[in-house]
């Protein structure tokens, strides 16, 4: 029987100052108020229909691993989103391209509940540039307070 190492073995890339790893996890939320206003966007109107919610940035040299998204207060009914990223410099790319439903394309933010990324097309990809992390909305204007909270796990590896 044979032996078969890894090539460099010693020479793994360990970023963040610790031998465990390099496992991150970038939290981000949206909240609305009563009226159904994301109280940290730069609208005065609650988002409707194909609007969409760029909520935060996903570094350069993240490895996309998987997301989970956190209903804790319910919004309006039958309101559903696509969650995914898109590049901050509005540049598309080949090799990793932009995807506006990676982690899940129908969240179901009328339901409270803990939801994990559930797109059947997700493999683990790193991001070759800074990408900001979207939200569509897919149904109608919100009308009610709501909250979620979205977990994005990954590896930092570094900029490429």
């Amino acid at each position: 029987m044979a032996t078969i190492t890894r090539k460099q073995l010693a020479h793994q890339a360990q970023f963040g100052g610790t031998p465990y790893g390099n496992v991150s996890v970038l939290s981000f939320n949206v909240t609305t108020n009563s009226s159904g206003v994301w109280t940290n966007g730069d609208s005065t109107s609650a988002p409707t229909a194909s609007d969409k919610l760029v909520i935060g940035t996903l570094p350069a040299g993240f490895q996309l691993q998987d997301a989970l998204m956190i209903v804790s207060d319910a919004f309006t009914a039958l309101t559903t989103a696509k969650v995914g990223f898109e590049y901050a410099d509005g540049v598309d790319s080949t090799a990793v391209p932009q995807d506006a439903d990676y982690f899940t394309a129908a969240l179901a933010l009328n339901t409270a509940g803990r939801y994990r990324a559930d797109n059947v097309a997700v493999v683990p990809v790193t991001l070759p540039k800074d990408a900001k992390l979207v939200l569509d909305w897919d149904a109608a204007t919100n009308a009610v307070a709501g909250v979620v909270d979205i977990l994005v796990y990954g590896v930092l590896t570094g900029s490429p």
